[in-house]
């Protein structure tokens, strides 16, 4: 089952939900001729989209609203924060090509910066899938929720087994580790899930965590990450500010944590358009060059540790 099929399967179940678009239709091709006046498209209007999801959730609706990332947190901003966040209706609003998904797009097409926008907005809520499969695992969960949710979409083949119970505000971990902890969420749980077998190949016992929902965030899964491991990660295709680093930090400042955090993250910059394979190569995203990283890192941190227990 896909994306398309199963938000078929939900929508002949519950007769409030509507589907909208602003005139992208990849996920869904094949739902307008199978729901019938159950389908709007806008045209390329977000705002229009937004303004009228939000009206049709205030007459007891469920608008699930489809657009690309970077044009529906972007350009449609103002009218999410206004129109769903400050009422909190139950829209939820799907990001189509996100982050590196992006890929041969330039930087007017790259939604690096979603995350920080759609966190900051009161309300809001954030879910980011690994992959395609767990997506559909969280999909019923978010759509029956009461809050407004935005939704990295990702239709990527899943690399590892999922845990189909799924509970918003609940991270996923893959495998346990004492050494190191990869945090990350979205399409790359992949080369996260690359370079923890790397790293354990090399001796190191790595703990590896899909966080799926990153507001609310599982803050319990981060703090024994940072009391029972010597080093915490963040991987994310987003901005290093107001992304994973940035609730990471966050957190260490509200609980009064202290560990060592590498950010591997897009430091002021948008990410050079190519194929998919060759931007994270190019950019230091694939899973060998990600492991090698946290290696540098790890060897960095456990020499300072040593040269400090000898003064």
């Amino acid at each position: 089952m896909n994306y398309e099929e199963l938000l078929r399967e939900l929508i002949m179940e519950d007769e409030r939900i509507i589907i909208l678009t602003a005139e992208n239709r990849a996920a869904i091709r094949n739902l307008p001729d199978q729901i019938g006046n159950r389908f709007i498209d806008t045209g390329i209007t977000e705002q229009t989209m937004v303004g009228m999801a939000a009206g049709l959730a205030l007459r007891g609706r469920i608008p699930i609203a489809h657009a690309l990332s970077t044009f529906l947190t972007m350009r449609a901003f103002e009218f999410i924060r206004t129109d769903i966040g400050i009422p909190g209706l139950p829209v939820k609003l799907v990001g189509g090509v996100p982050g590196f998904l992006s890929e041969a797009n330039g930087p007017t097409h790259q939604a690096i910066e979603d995350i920080s926008l759609m966190r900051g907005i009161p309300n809001m809520n954030i879910f980011c899938p690994a992959d395609e499969s767990d997506m559909l695992f969280g999909l019923k969960s978010i759509i029956n929720s009461d809050k407004p949710f935005y939704i990295r979409f990702n239709n990527l083949k899943n690399v590892a087994g999922h845990n189909p119970k799924f509970e918003i505000g609940r991270a996923e971990v893959i495998n346990y580790g004492d050494d190191i902890t990869i945090l990350t969420y979205g399409m790359l749980f992949r080369q996260a899930y690359e370079a923890m077998i790397i790293l354990e190949s090399s001796g190191l016992s790595v703990r590896l965590i899909n966080l799926r929902t990153l507001k609310p965030i599982d803050e319990e899964v981060i703090i024994n990450a940072a009391e029972e491991t010597s080093m915490l990660v963040t991987l994310e295709d987003h901005f290093l500010t107001g992304g994973l680093y940035s609730i990471v930090a966050e957190l260490f400042l509200k609980y009064k944590l202290q560990n060592t955090v590498v950010p591997i993250a897009l430091n002021n910059r948008w990410f050079k358009p190519a194929l998919l394979q060759d931007v994270l190569e190019h950019e230091g995203f694939t899973g060998n060059k990600i492991a090698q990283n946290i290696l540098k890192n790890y060897e960095e941190r456990t020499e300072t540790v040593k040269f400090k227990s000898l003064i």
